[in-house]
């Protein structure tokens, strides 16, 4: 009967033990930083990854060493479900409720960019692409993708005139994905609507004709002028030519057509090219689609042109300005005159 007193002791002794070394453990854990100098670092958590996945992520960057430590910890505060996606900017020299704390609470890093008025999609998506932002081919499928144009109510083959020039603060992961460039361009495409919907009736609807025409017309008064003062002058100059049903004849959209190759020259032959689907020196109309990415500012001018009898235009001087004419003859004398002018420089 000694026996039992004796095991009994023993098995409290053990447990003492082991409360004691679960509680040093615990207290080092706590307690110790990785890096005891810390040093900066992005560590991100991709959209629905477990918590012990990120764990494990957290102890290969060096941000906790012991991820079922980290695991149990995150459990006992009841935040183990309560991880956030994104980047997040995190230190080495954290100890480790610092670092739950940050992941649970604090909201992922965002990086601006700005991207400016009259790119193209695919200039567009360079742009994205070198800022580490999106995969130029993950941006590519998605403003081609039905299910994409279908949900932001997007009436051509593309989202061509639809990513809205604006500075954006987007997540940036180390490696971009599908469902990242689908997000980008999801809030490029929302901000659009938000804008347009200041300009235009209250009753357009993307499937109306007369939004078509107004953002196929943005898009050309966009790449035609950057000045507030003619914008809505040009968008006036083409539906005059759309009324008297002559050809736009505007630079810009066959230039689009030419696509990425473009090498910056327009020659004759470009202009006589009827393989062009948005030469408007060929074919009447307006072009397919839209050419570019374009401002309010011109989505305005577009949707109320400026009334008057002009029909030509064409530049001042290297300054922007326009010359416009209401018929040939006075065209031809404004070209004339900016010619000089440039084989006098």
């Amino acid at each position: 009967m000694k026996f039992l007193p004796r095991f009994s002791a023993f098995l409290l002794l053990c447990a003492v033990i082991l409360c004691c070394w679960l509680r040093h453990e615990t207290s080092v854990f706590l307690n110790t930083a990785p890096e005891q100098s810390g040093r900066e670092i992005f560590f991100d958590v991709a959209q629905g990854a477990s918590f012990a996945a990120t764990s494990d992520h957290l102890v290969r960057k060096g941000l906790v060493t012991d991820a079922l430590k980290f695991r149990l910890l995150a459990r006992w505060k009841n935040q183990d479900n309560r991880l956030q996606a994104g980047r997040f900017a995190m230190n080495t020299g954290w100890l480790p409720e610092k670092v739950l704390d940050w992941l649970v609470n604090t909201h992922p890093v965002l990086f601006r960019i700005m991207v400016p008025e009259g790119l193209t999609w695919w200039q567009t998506g360079q742009l994205l692409e070198k800022a580490g932002f999106v995969l130029f081919e993950d941006f590519r499928k998605v403003i081609a993708d039905p299910v994409f144009l279908r949900h932001y109510g997007i009436p051509f083959a593309t989202a061509e005139g639809f990513l809205m020039p604006d500075t954006y603060l987007f997540k940036k992961p180390d490696e971009p994905d599908t469902g990242q460039a689908r997000a980008v361009a999801g809030r490029m495409a929302e901000n659009f609507w938000r804008k347009a919907a200041r300009v235009w009736p209250d009753s357009i609807k993307p499937e109306d004709e007369d939004l078509k025409e107004y953002v196929i017309l943005a898009s050309v008064v966009e790449k035609e002028t950057g000045r507030d003062g003619e914008r809505s002058r040009i968008a006036g100059v083409y539906r005059n030519r759309l009324e008297k049903g002559m050809p736009l004849q505007a630079d810009p959209t066959v230039i689009y057509g030419l696509g990425e190759k473009f090498d910056g020259n327009l020659h004759r032959v470009h202009l006589d090219n009827a393989a062009n689907s948005y030469n408007t020196y060929q074919y009447p109309g307006l072009p397919p689609g839209p050419i570019c990415s374009f401002s309010a500012a011109a989505l305005k001018a577009a949707v109320r042109p400026e009334t008057h009898n002009f029909l030509y235009f064409v530049a001042e001087s290297d300054g922007g300005t326009h010359v416009f004419s209401a018929n040939l003859t006075e065209h031809n004398k404004a070209v004339r005159r900016y010619l000089e002018r440039r084989r006098e420089k």
